[in-house]
């Protein structure tokens, strides 16, 4: 159990609360680049903020305050110039550094009184990387983006993919750590999703957990594995401080506020060897629904899904105080424990775990991948039909979440080589 106090601090992420103040040390992923074909200017919230996310007309990405500090029109209604986000208010121009670089009025009434050098609004670094929006909402000097491995490959198919998900970010998070899980949401409820009785699972019959410098590795062996196999040897990853990385893709879990919860999905498809060489001219990005329309019941058909309503039914912010956690939630406690520390670090002025600073080192962060060779290398189409991890992608359906829209299917088969 996890007293009370405890869950409120490693819960809330409001600014000014520890944990916000610790993410707020991260570049958290808030939106993709191809939002941004058919619009300019994007209303967003982050981390108990509301901001306003926009493209200016020379392709610079800023975001800044929901509203303006002239009398508080909502940014978010603004329209974009060569320079920055004007108010349509009144006018006022800022740029993506937040300072007030033109007041039509007041510039010709008072030119002399530089009224606009007095005025900022709040802004926020934004930087595009890998497909996927960046903000950092912490302090200077800002750490760089990370540059993880899967952003640098070749010849693969990647889609980013969002949902709203009505819940606290941390029990979102906790399944990241939590392996045991796969076994009977994924498994063995979607045999009974398709009403069969069996066959269930092979069972797990180990688990283990091991910090390493970017996170938490979780590693695991059910009936019929050996301590040979990948998923043992090498495992999974924990992404620090709020992702999942299982090798082709990755999912954060972005604090949208104490409530809610963005998940973000950066997934990464290797096109036949015989596809080769494929260069993709758009990573397309889309919204999965997470409620049925019909029904009003969470969508369970989707493996991610499955995830959302796991944790939308542990309450808006699980109460921890009432859990019994077992051998298998080792990794639960070690992510705690390791949150609690980093809080205490940067009390102490330093950098929290995972913080990326060498730009030597960001040339490109290697992680734990139990199929690096196939997703590097490839395989040739009949390869991949024979090969459990990649017959999957040989299928248009998306397997991860629901809602993937006609045309990213048809890319992704184009690209994939499907019905040809």
């Amino acid at each position: 159990m996890l007293e009370p106090s405890k869950n409120e601090l490693l819960t809330q992420v409001g600014r000014g609360t520890p944990m916000g103040e610790l993410l707020r040390r991260y570049w958290m992923p808030i939106a993709a680049v191809s939002e941004f074909d058919d619009e300019s200017v994007k209303p967003v919230r982050l981390m108990g903020e509301d901001l306003t996310l926009y493209k200016d007309l020379r392709g610079t990405f800023g975001l800044v305050d929901r509203h303006c500090p002239h009398r508080s029109a909502d940014m978010s209604y603004g329209f974009v110039e060569p320079c920055g986000l004007r108010c349509n208010y009144h006018g006022w121009l800022f740029d993506h550094d937040g300072r007030c670089i033109e007041q039509p009025y007041e510039d010709v009434a008072q030119p002399e009184a530089r009224f606009r050098d007095k005025i900022r609004i709040k802004a926020y670094p934004v930087q595009a990387h890998a497909g996927l929006l960046w903000a950092y909402l912490g302090p200077q000097p800002a750490p760089l983006v990370p540059n993880w491995e899967p952003f640098t490959w070749k010849n693969g198919f990647v889609q980013i993919v969002f949902a709203d998900v009505p819940c606290n970010w941390l029990q979102c998070q906790e399944n990241s750590v939590d392996p045991l899980h796969f076994e009977w949401m994924h498994m063995n409820w979607s045999v009974r999703l398709a009403e069969k009785s069996g066959p269930y699972s092979p069972r797990h019959l180990k688990l283990a957990f091991d910090e390493f410098d970017y996170g938490i590795v979780y590693r695991r062996i059910r009936e019929g594995m050996s301590e040979e196999d990948p998923l043992w040897k090498v495992g999974r990853v924990c992404l620090w401080p709020n992702a999942l990385f299982t090798g082709d893709h990755f999912e954060w879990r972005v604090p949208i506020d104490d409530q809610n919860t963005l998940s973000v999905t950066w997934c990464f498809s290797r096109v036949p060897k015989n596809r080769e060489p494929y260069v993709q001219q758009r990573i397309p990005s889309w919204r999965g629904p997470v409620r049925d329309a019909e029904t009003g019941r969470w969508i369970s058909s989707h493996v991610m899904n499955q995830d959302f309503v796991a944790w939308i039914g542990q309450g808006i912010v699980t109460d921890r105080t009432r859990e019994h956690l077992g051998t298998s939630d080792a990794g639960i406690i070690m992510m705690r424990q390791r949150f609690l520390k980093d809080i205490e670090a940067i009390a102490r002025g330093a950098d929290p775990k995972a913080t990326i600073r060498d730009p030597e080192i960001n040339q490109c962060v290697t992680l734990p991948i139990a199929d690096r060779k196939r997703l590097v290398e490839g395989m040739a189409s009949e390869e991949m039909a024979r090969n459990p991890l990649g017959a999957g992608r040989l299928a248009t359906d998306y397997i991860f979440q629901a809602g993937q829209p006609r045309e990213v299917r048809q890319a992704y088969a184009e690209a994939m080589g499907l019905g040809e």
